[in-house]
C-alpha cells in the first residue's frame, strides 16, 4: 500500500443556486486532478447553502436523485480520482434529512458514508443564530474508511469541537481525518485554526479540512481558510478567504513518526471524578 498522495481541498462559496454551485466545483475538481491531486476534498453542504431552515426540505433529494452527488460520482470515475464529498443534505425514505459525507473511489462508487453526529444549535453574541437540529437528523456512528493509502476518519464541521470523537478515530487506526465545514466567520475567526491544529496534534493525524468561504445568502457568511495540517500540527496549506484550491503532499509514514515521539494515544488511564 502506497503511503504518499497529493491532497487538494476545494474551497467554494455555495449559494441557493445548486446548479451553479455544482458546475463551479466540478470545474475545480478537473483542475485539481490536472494538478496531480489523488484525493480531492470538498466542503460541507457543498452544493447548497440555504440560510432559511424552512426552505431546506424542498431543496433536498435522495442519494439516487441528488444531482451533485451524481455529478461527483461521474467525475471520480472519469478522472480516476478519490473524492471526499464533504457533505450533501440527503432526504431519507422516512423524509428525515441527514448531513451526509461521502467517500467516492476511483470508479465513482460510494465506499463510505458518514452522517454528521453533532448538530450546530447556537446563538452567538452578535445576534447570529443557527438551529441545525430543526431540520437535520443527527447520525449515531463514527466512521473509519479504507483508502488506497491508509485509514481515513470522517467528520463534519461542528464535530470539530468534540475531541473525543477524533481520539476514538485515531486509536482505532485513523491516519488522516477529514473535517469538511461551513464554519461561520464569527466562530471561524475565533477558533478554526486553533482547533484544527489541536485535532492534528492530539491524534498525530493529518487533517484535511475544506471550509466554505464568503457570502452565501442573506446574513450567512463563512470563514474560509481551508486547511491541510500535518501530524505535528504544522499548517501545510491555508485557503485564505477566496474560493479556490489548496494542495499538500501527504506522507502517512509521518503519522508513525509523530506518534513515536509523543505516544499519548497509548497512555489513557481510567479515572474517577471527585467533587467537593
Amino acid at each position: 500500500m502506497a503511503t504518499t498522495f497529493r491532497a487538494a481541498c476545494i474551497q467554494n462559496t455555495a449559494t441557493r443556486d445548486v446548479a451553479a454551485n455544482i458546475a463551479w466545483v466540478c470545474e475545480r475538481i478537473g483542475e485539481a486532478r490536472t494538478a496531480g491531486a489523488d484525493f480531492i476534498a470538498l466542503t460541507e453542504t457543498v452544493g447548497l447553502i440555504e440560510p432559511v431552515n424552512a426552505q431546506i426540505p424542498d431543496a433536498c433529494y435522495s442519494e439516487a436523485e441528488d444531482g451533485g452527488l451524481l455529478a461527483f460520482r461521474q467525475l471520480a470515475r472519469a478522472l480516476e480520482v478519490t473524492i471526499l464529498v464533504g457533505s450533501q443534505l440527503i432526504k431519507m425514505v422516512d423524509q428525515r434529512i441527514v448531513n451526509r459525507s461521502f467517500l467516492l473511489d476511483t470508479q465513482g462508487e460510494i465506499v463510505a458514508r458518514y452522517d454528521k453526529l453533532h448538530l450546530f444549535d447556537i446563538e452567538l453574541s452578535n445576534g447570529e443564530f443557527y438551529r441545525e437540529s430543526d431540520v437535520i437528523s443527527a447520525g449515531d456512528k463514527a466512521v473509519l474508511a479504507t483508502t488506497p493509502w491508509g485509514k481515513l476518519g470522517m467528520s463534519v464541521c461542528y464535530d470539530l469541537r468534540f475531541a473525543a470523537l477524533y481520539r476514538e478515530l485515531a486509536q482505532n487506526g485513523a491516519q488522516f481525518i477529514t473535517i469538511p465545514a461551513a464554519f461561520t466567520q464569527t466562530t471561524g475567526k475565533a477558533h478554526w485554526h486553533t482547533m484544527v491544529r489541536a485535532r492534528a496534534i492530539e491524534t498525530a493525524c493529518y487533517i484535511i479540512a475544506p471550509n466554505q468561504c464568503g457570502h452565501h445568502a442573506d446574513k450567512r457568511r463563512s470563514w474560509g481558510h481551508s486547511l491541510i495540517v500535518n501530524p505535528w500540527g504544522e499548517i501545510l496549506a491555508d485557503g485564505g478567504v477566496e474560493p479556490g484550491i489548496i494542495y499538500a503532499d501527504i506522507d502517512l509514514s509521518e503519522v508513525d513518526k509523530a506518534r513515536s515521539k509523543i505516544p499519548a494515544l497509548k497512555h489513557d488511564r481510567p479515572f474517577t471524578l471527585e467533587q467537593f
